[in-house]
């Protein structure tokens, strides 16, 4: 135990003085031999502090070990020197250790690990070609800089292949307008982690043979195009994939019986998941007119999704006159509950409606919480509520927040206008079942909303409701009014008026 914490001690101590002899060689006052003779101070048997000898002994005693001249760091076996020059992390810094002795000249070429940061493209090629080592446990290439080619990052791809690494890193730096073109992937056959970053207008295609992956258990891949689905299929033992800016108008397929973990940030097209042993899913995708996401995914524990629309004037309708701009679902922690959010609103003036079926687009699990953010813009949103309700029956809790626009700044909603269809819609009957839990936020207390209400009242089994008035109405107003008449009239429910965003109660 003794030795081992000696070999510790001795390694972080050469290690941090060769890092900043060569940081500040003109500041840092040793040389080879101070070295040598910080290595015969850690290798020198200790003494009990009971049994050390005067001050004035001890002194003659070190000068004579300390003063011998001997160069006892060129006498050091190479594993040694590779263990401390693989503390540095980088393969330039371990090449410059030269410096010290003409023996470490060579030594960098030797590390099992090789990290380069910052590095040209053409220097890195050559450089790889004189790796001494077979194969590699860790191999990193952060590449920035300089002119790069598709053959260049193949030719890096295929050298690195060579080397066999355990691990590898790849990044491309560049101007995402500066690089283009196809590249075909090798196989990593020891590879159990692999990440790589190549060029948003980058893709990546996978031979017919030779191109496999039997250990590889992490997998990330950014900024390029890949057909995944073909490249999971390679890849026998995938516990986690990470997904990130692939830009495809093409369907992201996961199909994998391994895949335990999945991060997907897609832009553009469909997402397609089978995975049967998922247990922790992120998803990010932007939305476009036929858009769709199917998952299958019966073990999974941890999700979240967030779809966006893909352009700003693009309209997914969803209901007569309203479009969907943002879905959102979560898992909490706590106690597993799904939530999902939606944003709705208004089509955007001039441009083309695209009607969608919200369940064609997405496959729900089964969730109890359901969020609205409604961007009403002084329309009458109870008919468009209803139908999503109807779609989202069984949950526990409704929590809507409309838009703040007051007076001048609403819409005129005509008698006849579309967003008010089906006009029965206040006088439905509809079973919702589990329902427990309604909160409006930013309450005016127009009629369509004493109206919604009524309905709720009617159709659900309500514990309690919530309603927080907007910040500029009055709980004095008689559609305030009209909504403490109503909450009188129905005692079991638990309600509550709230004023100024939820801070004061005027009514409970």
């Amino acid at each position: 135990m003794q030795e081992q914490l000696k070999t510790v001690c001795f390694d972080n101590i050469l290690g941090e003085m060769v890092r900043l002899w060569l940081k500040w060689p003109s500041m840092v006052a040793f040389d080879k031999h101070s070295l040598s003779c910080l290595i015969a101070m850690e290798s020198r048997p200790r003494r009990r502090l009971s049994s050390w000898p005067p001050r004035r002994a001890r002194r003659r005693e070190d000068q004579g070990a300390d003063g011998d001249g001997v160069d006892r760091i060129s006498g050091l076996p190479d594993d040694l020197l590779l263990l401390v020059l693989s503390r540095f992390h980088s393969a330039r810094e371990a090449a410059r250790t030269s410096v010290l002795s003409r023996r470490w000249s060579d030594l960098w070429r030797h590390l099992p690990e090789l990290y380069f940061h910052n590095v040209l493209p053409n220097a890195l090629v050559t450089t790889l070609t004189k790796v001494a080592v077979p194969k590699l446990s860790i191999l990193h290439m952060d590449v920035r800089g300089g002119s790069i080619s598709s053959d260049t990052i193949a030719s890096l791809l295929h050298t690195a292949a060579r080397l066999d690494p355990v691990k590898l890193t790849f990044t491309v730096w560049v101007d995402e307008n500066d690089l283009s073109g196809t590249i075909e992937l090798p196989g990593f056959v020891r590879a159990t982690n692999i990440s790589l970053s190549i060029g948003i207008h980058m893709t990546v295609t996978l031979p017919a043979h030779g191109c496999e992956f039997p250990m590889l258990e992490r997998l990330s891949i950014a900024f390029c195009r890949i057909d995944t689905g073909a490249l999971i299929l390679r890849c026998p033992h995938l516990r986690v994939l990470r997904i990130y800016g692939c830009q495809s108008y093409d369907t992201l397929m996961v199909h994998s019986n391994t895949i335990e973990e999945l991060d997907v940030t897609h832009f553009g097209g469909c997402v397609d998941i089978v995975a049967p042993e998922l247990k922790d899913f992120r998803l990010y995708a932007t939305m476009h007119k036929d858009f769709s996401m199917s998952l299958s995914a019966p073990m999974v524990q941890d999700q979240w999704w967030r779809c966006r629309l893909h352009e700003e004037h693009l309209n997914l309708g969803i209901h007569g006159s309203w479009c969907l701009s943002l879905l959102e679902l979560m898992m909490t922690k706590k106690n597993g509950d799904i939530v999902i959010c939606l944003n709705i609103r208004r089509p955007m003036t001039d441009s083309v409606l695209h009607s969608r079926n919200l369940q064609e687009m997405f496959q729900f699990p089964n969730f109890s919480i359901l969020e609205l953010c409604l961007d009403t813009s002084g329309h009458v949103y109870g008919a468009v509520v209803l139908k999503l309700l109807r779609i989202c029956n069984g949950i526990r809790r409704l929590k809507l927040e409309t838009n703040q626009n007051v007076g001048n700044n609403d819409e005129v909603c005509t008698p006849n206008c579309p967003c008010d269809e089906p006009q029965n819609w206040r006088t439905q009957n509809i079973f919702l079942f589990g329902l427990e839990e309604v909160e409006i936020q930013n309450f005016k207390g127009c009629g369509h909303e004493l109206d919604f209400l009524k309905v709720m009242f009617r159709c659900a089994s309500l514990t309690k409701v919530i309603v927080k008035l907007e910040s500029k109405v009055s709980p004095n107003s008689k559609g305030c009014k009209e909504t403490y008449k109503l909450f009188k009239a129905n005692p079991a429910v638990e309600c509550k008026v709230y004023q100024k965003r939820g801070k004061e109660v005027i009514y409970a």
